[in-house]
């Protein structure tokens, strides 16, 4: 099995077992946004305002997102996304779903410009067995 952060990190990875073993021997920071419950753009923000620990100043929209995320100062150099029941929210929230990941991807092509990796790890859900990436 190869461990996903040997490598530069390729678009939304599924997350691998022992994720948080397997950073922490690479020094890689994790961060995880749940996406249960998430019907809508605001509550996709505020998923993001709490699974990345922001302050009430984050603007909650598409470009404040890239901002945070491409940030040198906001966190470490090497960061996993957890994206904890993407796949169910994905299928139900399609148009939503592409919205986000178009920022997320242009967000980690910029953190790789910068010199910093940014994993973009999808959690599958015992909750939702049907959903898958």
């Amino acid at each position: 099995m190869i461990q996903i952060f040997n490598g530069p990190p390729e678009g939304l990875q599924r997350a691998p077992h022992e994720l948080r073993m397997l950073a922490a021997g690479h020094r890689v920071a994790v961060r995880e946004v749940a996406f249960t419950g998430v019907h809508h753009k605001e509550g996709l923000m505020m998923a993001f305002l709490g699974g990345l620990a922001l302050t009430d100043h984050f603007g909650r929209n598409w470009d404040a997102l890239f901002d945070v995320l491409t940030d040198p100062g906001q966190f470490p150099r090497d960061l996993a996304l957890v994206l904890c029941d993407y796949p169910y929210f994905r299928r139900k929230h399609a148009r939503l779903a592409a919205d986000l990941e178009t920022v997320l991807l242009d967000a980690q092509a910029r953190a790789a410009e910068t010199g910093r990796r940014l994993w973009l790890l999808v959690q599958e859900s015992d909750a939702h067995p049907d959903a898958r990436l």
